[in-house]
């Protein structure tokens, strides 16, 4: 079966995935689901190691590895490099996250390779970055939680750093990978000429700090953890209902004053305790137990109505079940349907961002290792016979 581009918006590129794990899967993804003609090369089954992402047929990789194509090549053996070089050079875009020794070992560098394709875009995603002291250390999403300042604000006051729950620093290396793909796409387009282009779990970490960032490079201030209430906004937090909890914002004054009169506390306007921000700062846990006390009068649906209603905004606090039961995730089409040969249908959450005229599809479900190489290999006029031989030589 040849490419079923996702979307006909990058359906003219073809990029070969030689991640694994998450990251660079990830930005592979990004890739797939718009179209282009991802092939994922693979060590054949017999030299695979331990399956990531929970096994090929587990959830996890099933998300991860949609769209794309697979091939697999012993890349021990010179005719397997040499077959990928091969491949690679009728590619626009190669995506790895080797050990940062490991593609020049190889021979598969961006150097080596844009001597022969000299418009490629090779995209490198590491722990650390490509050169300087940590460059060689081994990277995991944890690590760069805790080393670009994550876990430093998370969690409850006093009870130690705390890791999110997804595995935040390999998606948004792999988010900012693709993004820089696609910088350096068009960029080609003027140039005529590809580039390297490198990011790592550490980079996007720090990146992703954001204001925290800006707090301490501009005004000094060493954030800290704030539980879940925001550091500088207040009251913004989760407060509780007779019900449960729910997640209330107040930003600004005109929102402060729209809350109190929704909570019937009008005083709370002009009570040196709360009238402005900084003394709702100096004054947030007297502020915070008199809101949950007003709250506890009523359940989180009707508080979610009147807040919202009155421009302030509020919401609940959903396990994925939930999710997936709330009418405005159904509204917006993020599921979607694809069905697999092994293991039937399937419902996976697509891109979050919507092209009108070019829309991005599940068009495959994520393919068993090795499943198109000799379709691909093909496709390079390797004949038969030949992919008989290399077959049978180990090379894939």
């Amino acid at each position: 079966m040849p490419h079923l581009p996702a979307s006909s918006a990058l359906s003219r590129f073809r990029v070969i995935d030689l991640t694994q794990v998450r990251a660079g899967p990830t930005a592979c993804r990004q890739l797939a689901d718009w179209g282009a003609d991802v092939i994922q090369v693979q060590m054949p089954e017999h030299m695979r190691g331990d399956d990531t992402l929970g096994g090929q047929d587990g959830s996890d990789y099933q998300y991860t590895h949609r769209n794309k194509r697979s091939i697999t090549l012993n890349l021990k053996q010179d005719e397997g490099v040499a077959t990928l070089k091969r491949l690679i050079a009728r590619a626009d875009v190669v995506v790895e996250n080797f050990r940062p020794d490991v593609k020049y070992r190889l021979g598969i560098d961006y150097e080596a390779l844009s001597a022969d394709n000299p418009g490629l875009v090779y995209a490198s995603i590491s722990g650390f970055g490509q050169t300087g002291p940590l460059a060689s250390r081994p990277g995991f999403d944890q690590i760069a939680q805790g080393m670009g300042g994550l876990m430093s604000v998370t969690g409850l006051q006093g009870d130690g750093p705390v890791r999110v729950g997804i595995p935040i620093a390999d998606l948004c290396a792999g988010i900012f990978a693709a993004q820089g793909i696609l910088v350096a796409l068009l960029e080609r387009e003027t140039s005529g000429r590809g580039q390297w282009l490198h990011t790592s779990l550490l980079e996007a970490m720090v990146s992703m700090m954001d204001f925290q960032t800006s707090r301490y490079l501009i005004d000094g201030e060493v954030g800290t953890q704030a539980g879940n209430f925001h550091p500088t906004s207040i009251p913004t937090g989760v407060y509780k209902a007779r019900d449960g909890y729910l997640n209330i914002a107040v930003f600004g004054s005109k929102s402060w004053e729209r809350f109190c009169n929704i909570l019937g506390a009008p005083e709370w306007i002009a009570d040196p305790q709360f009238h402005d921000k900084p003394s709702r700062s100096v004054n947030r846990d007297a502020l915070n137990a008199q809101i949950n006390a007003r709250l506890a009068a009523h359940d989180r649906a009707h508080w979610i109505a009147q807040f919202n209603e009155g421009g302030v905004a509020c919401g609940l606090i959903s396990d994925m079940r939930e999710v997936f039961e709330e009418p405005q995730i159904a509204h917006l089409g993020m599921v979607k349907h694809v069905v697999s040969q092994r293991l039937g249908e399937q419902r996976l959450v697509g891109q979050p961002v919507q092209l009108e005229r070019t829309p991005s599809t599940i068009a495959r479900a994520a393919p068993r290792r090795g499943e198109h190489t000799e379709e691909v290999l093909s496709e390079l006029g390797l004949a038969t016979d030949e992919l008989a031989r290399m077959k049978s030589n180990g090379v894939f």
